[in-house]
C-alpha cells in the first residue's frame, strides 16, 4: 500500500523592487525645489519693493465723454432731419429744421414796428427845430407889442391917444409874452424827449429794436445747429412731431473731448497725485495699442456715496466692503486721433505713483469748460438788420 504523499508549499514571492511613485525623493532635490520656491519669492518681493510698489492698476475703468444735448429754444413742428444716428456733423451745421411760417410773421410785423418807431422819434427832433423857431417868432411878437405900448404911453395924456388904446396895447404885450411861455414849454416838454439821446439811443427805439430782436431769434432758431462737431448718439425727434422747448432732440457726441474714468480701490489712493502719468491699453484694440495720458482729477465721494441707492453703512447688517474712487485721466489728443476710442470702452489702467508731491484734491488747477459760439452769429446778423433798419427810416 502506497503511502499518503503530502505536497510541498509552494515557495514564497521573491520581493520585488519599489515602483518609481513609492520611492522616496532624494534630500537634494527637495533642498533644490525649496531653493527655487525662496528665490521666486524673493525675486517677486525684491520686484514689488523697487518697481510693483510704485505702480497702481485697475481694470475697473471706462471711456467717458460730454452727450451735448440739442434741445429746441422755441416751440414748433418738426419740418426737417438732416442728420442721424452714427453719422459726423460740424458745428454750426443745421440738424433739425422748425416750421417758420409764424416766426416769418411774427419778424415782419417787429421790423414794421420798428421802421413807424423810427420816424416817430424822428418827428421828434424835427419838431425841436419847428418850436424853436416858433419861439423866434413869439419873441419878435413880444418886442412889438412891447414897443407899440412904449410908443403910446409917451404920449398918453397929451390926447393924441386915448386911454382904450393904451389898455389895448397893454393886453397885446401880455398876450404875447404869454405866448412866448407856452412855445418855450412845448420846446422844454419836447427836448425832454431828446435831451441826451439820438434816434438809435432813443427808448421809444429801443424797445422796438428789442422787440424785432427777439422776433429775428425766434425765426432764426427755427433751425438748430450742431452746438459741436461730433458725432451723432440718440436721435428721438421725428418730421411732424411737436416739440417743445428744452426737450432733447439727439445728442452729440465729441470723440476728441473723451476722457477715463478709473475707478481704484481706497487703498491704491495714497500716493496718487495730479499730473502723475498713465499708461492706458483698450480692450477694443488690444495690448499693440498703449494710451499715454495723465491724472487729471479725482471724484469728491466714492461710486458708493453718489449712487441711486446708497449704503446704510449704519444699520445692524453692516458688511465691511472695499470702497472705490473714480479718478479722471486725461488722453493725448495725437493719439486719439490716430485710434479713436468709444464712450463706455472697458479700459486697463497703471499709474505711475513714483512721484507723489503734485497736487492733491484741494489744489486742482482750473478746467476749461466745453463751450460753443454757434449762436453768436445769430445775435450780430439780428443786430445788422436794426441797424439797416434804424438808417433807412432816420434820413
Amino acid at each position: 500500500m502506497n503511502a499518503l504523499v503530502t505536497p510541498a508549499a509552494p515557495a514564497p514571492p521573491a520581493p520585488s523592487a519599489p515602483s518609481a511613485e513609492m520611492r522616496p525623493v532624494p534630500r537634494r532635490r527637495l533642498i533644490a525645489v525649496g531653493a527655487l520656491v525662496a528665490m521666486a519669492g524673493i525675486g517677486a518681493a525684491t520686484y514689488w519693493w523697487t518697481i510693483g510698489r510704485h505702480y497702481a492698476s485697475t481694470d475697473d475703468a471706462y471711456v467717458a465723454g460730454n452727450v451735448v444735448q440739442v434741445t429746441s429754444l422755441v416751440p414748433g413742428t418738426v419740418v426737417s432731419i438732416a442728420a442721424d444716428d452714427t453719422q459726423r456733423v460740424t458745428m454750426g451745421q443745421p440738424l433739425v429744421g422748425l416750421d417758420p411760417t409764424d416766426s416769418e410773421v411774427a419778424l415782419q410785423q417787429a421790423a414794421a414796428q420798428l421802421a413807424e418807431a423810427v420816424r416817430q422819434v424822428r418827428t421828434l427832433y424835427v419838431n425841436n427845430g419847428t418850436l424853436q423857431a416858433n419861439i423866434a417868432q413869439r419873441q419878435a411878437n413880444v418886442e412889438n407889442a412891447r414897443d407899440d405900448l412904449r410908443r403910446r404911453m409917451s404920449v398918453d395924456g397929451t390926447g393924441a391917444v386915448s386911454k382904450e388904446d393904451v389898455d389895448h396895447a397893454r393886453s397885446t404885450l401880455k398876450e404875447a409874452q404869454a405866448a412866448l411861455r407856452v412855445a418855450q414849454e412845448q420846446l422844454a416838454s419836447n427836448l425832454a424827449l431828446t435831451h441826451h439821446t439820438t434816434i438809435a439811443q432813443h427808448p421809444d427805439v429801443a424797445r422796438a429794436a428789442a422787440s424785432y430782436r427777439a422776433a429775428y431769434l425766434a425765426h432764426a432758431r427755427s433751425t438748430l445747429p450742431a452746438p459741436v462737431t461730433g458725432f451723432v448718439a440718440r436721435r428721438a425727434v421725428q418730421v411732424g412731431q411737436r416739440v417743445a422747448p428744452g426737450v432733447p432732440l439727439m445728442g452729440l457726441v465729441p470723440l476728441d473731448q473723451v476722457w477715463v474714468d478709473a475707478n481704484f480701490k481706497e487703498n491704491q489712493m495714497r500716493d496718487m497725485r495730479v499730473g502723475q502719468p498713465v499708461s492706458l491699453v483698450a480692450d477694443f484694440y488690444g495690448a499693440q495699442v498703449r494710451y499715454h495720458g495723465r491724472v487729471a482729477g479725482f471724484a469728491a465721494g466714492t461710486g458708493a456715496a453718489f449712487s441711486v441707492l446708497p449704503a446704510q453703512n449704519a444699520t445692524g447688517n453692516w458688511i465691511k466692503v472695499v470702497q472705490r474712487l473714480p479718478v479722471r485721466i486725461t488722453l493725448d489728443p495725437a493719439q486719439l486721433a490716430a485710434h479713436p476710442l468709444r464712450i463706455g470702452l472697458s479700459m486697463r489702467v497703471t499709474v505711475d505713483v513714483h512721484q507723489h508731491d503734485g497736487a492733491s484734491l484741494d489744489t486742482l488747477p482750473a478746467v476749461t469748460p466745453l463751450s460753443t459760439d454757434v449762436y453768436a452769429s445769430v445775435g450780430r446778423d439780428a443786430d445788422a438788420n436794426i441797424a439797416r433798419i434804424i438808417v433807412a427810416n432816420a434820413g
